[in-house]
Order: structure tokens, then sequence, then C-alpha cells
């Protein structure tokens, strides 16, 4: 049976759950907890006809103990504690988010597997992946039209909220026309600390 890397990394958003095949970056879960880690790895088991394989975190890859920058997890399930192998294909998606979430990363380079989104979605996703750059906003209408589908802002919110690669595919730059923040599956708090490490918004003060 095919396999995927899987593996929890911290970040000052939470713990993200990575997985990728051998065609790339396939998923990146929010909030990644032990359940929603448990219940994404058999969603993504069932849709990929693959069995997930475990790796280290950056701080086991890297030898390390302890938690990530900003994690706050401790000893969180997927760390990578219990023998996990060290990744390869995960490697390099760990690394840039680590880049990325400290300031030193704008653009990733990563290979993507698109196998969980498809259609219109995947299309959308695709342009914003490669038209909207850090630090740069679009709006959900504005979207539709670049994809030659003037009228289906609705449509593109469906596609961010299905969006199998957050961060990475960058659904956070996405929002309302007025310059509201709109909605965002990891939550209107997350969406605004992204922004904010971009530079759109102002940093919190505490």
């Amino acid at each position: 049976m095919n396999s995927f890397e899987w593996t929890v990394v911290g970040s000052d958003i939470g713990p993200l759950l990575l997985a990728a095949t051998g065609e790339g970056l396939v998923s990146v879960v929010f909030h990644a907890d032990a359940a929603v880690r448990d219940g994404a790895l058999g969603q993504l088991a069932a849709r990929l006809g693959a069995e997930p394989v475990e790796v280290a975190s950056r701080d086991r890859a890297r030898g390390r103990s302890g938690n990530g920058p900003g994690d706050g997890q401790g000893d969180a399930p997927g760390d990578g504690s219990g023998g996990a192998a060290a990744p390869v294909l995960l490697a390099e998606p760990i690394r840039q988010l680590e880049e990325y979430f400290t300031g030193r990363r704008r653009d990733f380079a990563l290979p993507l597997d698109w196998s969980l989104t498809s259609g219109f979605n995947r299309q959308v996703l695709r342009e914003l992946a490669s038209g909207v750059p850090y630090g740069r906003v679009v709006g959900y209408g504005d979207l539709a039209d670049r994809v030659g589908q003037p009228g289906a802002a609705q449509a593109v919110g469906a596609a961010m909220g299905s969006n199998p690669l957050p961060v990475v595919v960058p659904c956070h730059r996405v929002v309302e026309s007025d310059g509201g923040l709109g909605g965002f599956g990891g939550g209107r708090e997350t969406k605004r600390k992204l922004l904010a490490l971009e530079g759109v918004l102002p940093q919190p003060l505490f």
C-alpha cells in the first residue's frame, strides 16, 4: 500500500499537521490537537488510499528537545516522540514553514500535491498561490474575475474554505471587498495573526 508522511509542528498560530506524498505537500491542518490530528489522518488515509507514516517534527529532526518557537505544545501528539523517523518528504516543508513564521521567508518553493482538490476550486487555489504575493490581499470577487468567473465570489469563498494547503496556499490573503477579514477555516483570529505577520494588519499589543 502507498504511504504518506505526516507530523505535527508548532507555530505561532498553534500546532499544524503537515502531510506529504511523493508528489509534494498535500495537507496542512490547523489546531492539530490529538482529536483533530486523528480525524484528519483518517480522512487523508481514505482519500489518498495510503497509509500514514509519522516522522519527526523539526525539533526531533534537529536533535533538540522541548518546544519549537511559539508552539506552546510541550509533548503534543505527533511532535516526533516515540521514535518517529526523520522526515524525507516533509523535511523541506518543515524548514520553509519555520522560516515563514520567523520572518525569514516570504515565498514558498515547494512541490504541491493538488489531488485533494479539483475543478473550479483547484483553479482558484492555483491562481491564489501564484498570483497573490506576501503582504498583499485580494477580494473574493477580484479572485473570481482573475479565473474568468465574474460574479462567482461566493464560489471563491467555498474554494477557500476547502483549501487543503492553508498558509502555503495563502487563503488568509483573500478578504471582503469592504476590507473585512471574511471567513477562514482556521478561525478569524488565526487569519488576523497571519495577516499581521505579513504586515497587512498591525501586530497586537499583547
